[in-house]
């Protein structure tokens, strides 16, 4: 099993910090006690179990500890992440291919079942496997057999499969999204994982545990909680559960000044004493609500009602559809059905039909913000006369900013965009099958923190306890970030007021922050009104890179497409140094903003599409290890492993 080696070795290397870190300290209290026993009980058998809890609870852990008292303890675990298969390669991701199998295969690989061969194979988020893939999974686990993509000999497989979900399974068969076949199969052995909030005595050791080993991982020698920080942790209802008191308690060993954990360390947002009953006051608040509605006869509404809750999550979450979903309780696909019937995404039957065409060289889907370089190549339509010879079609999205370009690129709606720096870093740790294919060199200039010209804040000092907007998961986050470090603050320290890009592209409201972090164009504009003055830019603190990324498949498939839209890039953005002047004018047209203040940005901004270097790469990774050390991002990422091998130089 010398192939299976290479491919189990990644897995380990990015699981979930819970599976690698709560250890046997996650069987403390009654409930888990009982869930140990349990686990215990079902361990040596080869029975398929089936791990059902809420995100953070420790399914991965509980995986672990089946798999390490069972008699494959010497074999090896894998742990495959189902809601992060794409349809068209989950084949090939599950059961491995054939040299030759299809474009790009140029070795023959196995899939996760090989690499666990002997061992455990646990399918995480198994309500997420496109219903496709259900059936031959079903086969498998009645077979024991596989078969690689592009052959026909049967492989014999010996693993014990675990699968786990935080989804209803029951509800997602009577919805059609899962087979009800499939979960008898599934459901021999079904183990339910209590969330933290019905585990209070497991939150301190937990606590305890996670500071001591940070505290050692970071050299800061003893450390420990303060009364008051106990108490806040043994409070909180921590949605997030374990993986949420995993974040909570290392940002605060970073935080801390001393050996003594304070309760302003944990950073907990504050709760009122009565949120216990909030669930109970909310079903009365909303049956009330709900029943005088009806009384009077209101027309749809139901349909009223969900379309405002997907709206209103859609809009907190900034166009995050992993994180709205998450915020209802609900899977993405469901809320991409949902966002489908609103209009806000295309619907999924346009969607599979533009994926196929993409897969056959028939189009290539762009996606762009209302400023950039991609916005110039649409103006200029070059890409459209150069692949028009080819046979390809040139189809163009817009986005608001880069993070919902990103969750585009990873539903599959778009096959190539630029963004900036932090949202592929927010995108590679939700799951997203991207890969950058090249970068433009820095801006710093490009972005700042701005303020009121007649606001009595002076310097960054001054900033402390104000209201700060920002867009979350993008890079003018990272700069707040950077800003405040390096002047010895922390975002504690000030509060961040998350807004989506459309309203930090609108003029500066005093009314909603007291600063504002920019980005060109609108950063110049905003200068150009002579109503705000820069407090500091990116210069000395951030890079300000724009990458181009695609999906993955896309690229594997389609690099000479990939070198085409590179080039038409490199033309278009050294006429547009040349001659900022025109460039101007064409993309004022779409952004309606002034051609002078465009004309500025455009002139102090680099451009070339440059294939990426290890010293970006390196960049890069300094800024998703800190968003993670930070607690924005739910994982631990490896950036090396998401760059296109001919993009390297």
């Amino acid at each position: 099993m010398h192939e299976s080696a290479s491919i189990v070795s990644p897995i380990r290397r990015i699981e979930a910090p819970v599976a690698r870190r709560a250890g046997t300290a996650l069987f403390v209290s009654a409930a888990a006690t009982a869930l140990r026993e349990r686990l215990d009980l079902l361990a040596p058998t080869e029975a398929t179990v089936l791990l059902i809890g809420e995100t953070g609870t420790g399914k991965e852990v509980a995986a672990r500890h089946l798999h390490a008292q069972s008699r494959r303890r010497s074999e090896p675990f894998v742990a495959v992440n189902c809601g992060a298969l794409t349809d068209s390669l989950a084949d090939a991701e599950l059961f491995g291919y054939e040299k030759g199998a299809y474009t790009g295969a140029a070795r023959t690989q196995v899939g996760w079942f090989e690499a666990a061969q002997g061992g455990t194979l646990l399918l995480d988020e198994i309500g997420e496997l496109p219903l496709g893939l259900q059936v031959k999974l079903l086969r498998v686990l009645q077979e024991r057999e596989i078969t690689r993509v592009g052959s026909r000999h049967a492989i014999p497989i010996n693993v014990r499969v675990i699968a786990a979900t935080n989804v209803d399974l029951a509800a997602a068969v009577a919805a059609k999204r899962f087979r009800e076949d499939l979960l008898f199969r599934l459901n021999v052995a079904a183990v339910r994982i209590p969330p933290l909030r019905e585990r209070d005595a497991d939150i301190e050791p937990l606590a305890q545990h996670f500071l001591h080993r940070y505290a050692g991982e970071h050299a800061r020698g003893f450390m420990s909680f303060t009364d008051t920080a106990l108490a806040a942790l043994r409070h909180h209802r921590w949605p997030g559960n374990i993986r949420e008191l995993d974040n909570v308690v290392q940002n605060a060993v970073l935080m801390a000044p001393g050996p003594r954990v304070e309760h302003a360390h944990l950073q907990l947002p504050s709760t009122p004493e009565s949120a216990a009953d909030a669930p109970e006051e909310l079903t009365n608040t909303l049956t009330g609500l709900f029943r005088q509605y009806m009384q009077r006869g209101e027309p749809e509404l139901f349909d009223r009602v969900t379309r405002i809750l997907v709206q209103s999550a859609f809009s907190m979450t900034e166009g995050n559809q992993v994180r709205a979903a998450r915020q209802l309780g609900i899977t993405r696909n469901v809320l991409r059905t949902q966002l489908a019937h609103l209009g806000a995404i295309p619907p999924r039957q346009q969607a599979s039909r533009e994926r196929s065409r993409a897969a056959h060289g028939e189009q290539l889907r762009l996606g762009y913000q209302t400023y950039g370089t991609l916005s110039l190549l649409k103006a200029d339509q070059a890409l459209e006369r150069r692949l028009a010879d080819r046979g390809i079609s040139v189809s163009w999205r817009w986005f608001a900013a880069g993070p919902q370009l990103l969750e585009a690129l990873h539903g599959g709606e778009i096959d190539f965009g630029a963004t900036g720096e932090v949202p592929p870093i927010f995108a590679q740790a939700d799951g997203a099958p991207l890969t950058y294919v090249a970068h433009d060199p820095p801006a710093p200039k490009g972005v700042a923190l701005v303020v009121p010209d007649e606001s009595p804040v002076r310097d960054v000092g001054d900033l402390r306890g104000k209201r700060i907007a920002v867009s979350r998961g993008s890079n003018v986050h990272y700069l707040l970030v950077q800003i405040l470090e390096a002047h010895g603050l922390a975002l504690e320290d000030v509060q961040p007021v998350y807004l989506s890009p459309l309203d930090l592209a609108r003029p500066f409201d005093g009314a909603t922050a007291d600063a504002w972090v920019a980005w060109d164009p609108f950063l110049t504009a905003a200068q150009r009104s002579g109503n705000l003055r820069v407090l500091l830019d990116g210069t000395g603190l951030v890079a300000n890179h724009q990458f181009y990324v695609s999906r993955s498949e896309f690229a594997a498939r389609h690099a000479g497409v990939i070198e085409s839209v590179l080039e038409e890039l490199r033309q278009i953005t050294r006429a547009a140094v040349s001659n900022p002047s025109r460039a101007a004018h064409s993309v004022s047209r779409e952004t309606g903003i002034d051609t002078s203040s465009l004309e500025i940005a455009i002139a102090r901004l680099t451009h070339g599409a440059r294939p990426l270097s290890l010293g970006v790469i390196r960049e890069q990774q300094k800024i998703a290890d800190r968003f993670y050390a930070l607690g924005l991002i739910p994982r631990a990422i490896a950036v090396r492993e998401a760059v296109w091998s001919p993009a390297l130089v």
